[in-house]
């Protein structure tokens, strides 16, 4: 056992890995070695963490979610149920692809959202805060602030640091919910200068 981790009994952790204080690994789930986890994550049901993963703090991961070699998740990650990270692009079982030279790395940043049953195929950069729609299909980069969805993910829309959608007049956005102020510019979104008392975007 882990000081300061919770892992179920059912739960396989192969050592060497690093999980960080508060983090809980639920019901059959399956860490590789050498993954590391960050402070305060948890894995729900069923989880799969590939070796070498990296997770940021704070994550979230629900059900039966699997995440191969090759992939990082950034602080405040949430990934949601029966999400998929693919970590090689030209798979065929008769030619087996395990050297790292053929696997292709995914990043996922700060805050960004995965929604149900989406697919991220390998080597995609999905953007600080961005929100990938379920059942989507990441094929390429999803900008930061970015709702994407369908398949292949095509970006419908903007969403704010909080989730909720944010609308442009022009080069500028103002979130309903928390008041957080964006401008956009040569199609890339940014927080601005938020009202007094509102949490800047980290």
């Amino acid at each position: 056992m882990i000081e300061g981790v919770y892992i179920h009994s059912t739960a396989v952790v192969d050592e060497p890995v690093e999980i960080g204080v508060g983090t809980k690994i639920w019901h059959f789930c399956h860490v590789m070695p050498k993954a590391k986890i960050g402070d305060h994550c948890v894995l729900g049901q069923n989880v799969f963490i590939g070796e070498g993963v990296k997770i940021g703090n704070g994550v979230k991961i629900e059900n039966n979610v699997s995440i191969f070699t090759g992939v990082t998740l950034e602080d405040d990650v949430f990934c949601g149920p029966s999400a998929v990270f693919t970590n090689v692009k030209t798979p065929r079982s008769a030619f087996p692809r395990n050297d790292a030279k053929r696997r292709s790395k995914t990043r996922v940043k700060r805050g960004a959202t995965i929604g149900a049953n989406a697919t991220i195929v390998c080597g995609a950069k999905i953007g600080r805060y961005a929100f990938v729609g379920a059942g989507a299909v990441v094929t390429e980069d999803v900008a930061g602030f970015a709702l994407v969805v369908g398949n292949p993910a095509r970006r419908v829309g903007w969403r704010c640091v909080c989730g909720e959608e944010i609308k442009f007049k022009k080069a500028v956005a103002l979130c309903t919910a928390c008041r957080r102020e964006y401008r956009k510019r040569g199609g890339k979104v940014e927080p601005s200068t938020t009202p007094a008392g509102t949490a800047v975007c980290r």
